[in-house]
């Protein structure tokens, strides 16, 4: 069955650190572009990163460039988000999900979504 299951969120300080896993089951991440998105309080669901098939191209938005660094850990099958210099309103539920297309960050070229993992920033 094909799943994916983010982990590794919660409550963090501003400035701290926290890095968010996407474990993928039932197909390989290698063959597919997995982007990370995020749904703050209240708002829409937004792009936050991508990582191409190839692994060769990512994506960020502007709001976490030089923030957050997308990888892939083929071995494990599985996709990363470190994300550095968290602030306040980095706070949202992300999700992790799997497209057959190039990277774009817009939802509705993502399938197959992760149950999301809750990151609060607060002091």
């Amino acid at each position: 069955q094909l799943q994916l299951v983010e982990s590794g969120g919660g409550l963090v300080q501003p400035g701290g650190s926290l890095r968010l896993s996407c474990a993928a089951s039932g197909f390989t991440v290698d063959y597919h572009a997995i982007g990370w998105f995020r749904q703050p309080p209240g708002k829409g669901r937004e792009g936050v990163s991508c990582i191409s098939s190839s692994g060769s191209s990512t994506v960020y938005a502007d709001s976490v460039k030089g923030r957050f660094t997308i990888s892939r850990d083929s071995a494990k099958n599985t996709v990363y988000l470190q994300m550095n210099s968290l602030k306040p309103e980095d706070t949202a539920v992300y999700y992790c999900a799997r497209s057959n297309l190039p990277c774009i960050l817009t939802p509705g070229r993502f399938i197959s979504w992760g149950q999301g993992t809750q990151v609060t920033v607060s002091s």
